[in-house]
């Protein structure tokens, strides 16, 4: 099993979960974070990191969040390694809790992503 960030993360990326992970899982892309599974080792450390709850186990991540699953897996090999030093979005207040935020990454954000 694994942990899985899910859109809550996008426009936000705080980051506190970089710091609170005791092994090299998260990726970084530029406006949001995601877990490898391969990596992740379901400590859970991230999930009461994250400000804007956007980190859950797999095995609870509601039915609407379920994409999510496959888009970190994706994601996560392409995606370089999040280092201790990620730095929060300027306006990342703004936009936690929001619904939809999958829709606002743009292909000049993130060249490489595919929204689910």
């Amino acid at each position: 099993m694994t942990h899985v960030v899910t859109e809550q993360c996008v426009r936000c990326k705080f980051a506190e979960c970089v710091t609170y992970c005791p092994v090299a899982c998260f990726r970084e892309a530029d406006t949001f974070l995601v877990i490898d599974p391969e990596e992740c080792i379901d400590c859970g450390n991230c999930v009461e990191a994250c400000p804007a709850d956007a980190i859950y186990p797999e095995g609870e991540l509601p039915p609407e969040l379920e994409p999510a699953l496959e888009w970190n897996a994706r994601l996560a090999q392409r995606l370089p390694l999040a280092v201790t030093e990620v730095a929060p979005l300027a306006d990342a207040e703004e936009w936690v809790g929001r619904p939809g935020k999958w829709r606002t990454l743009a292909e000049a954000q993130a060249p490489h992503v595919t929204c689910p």
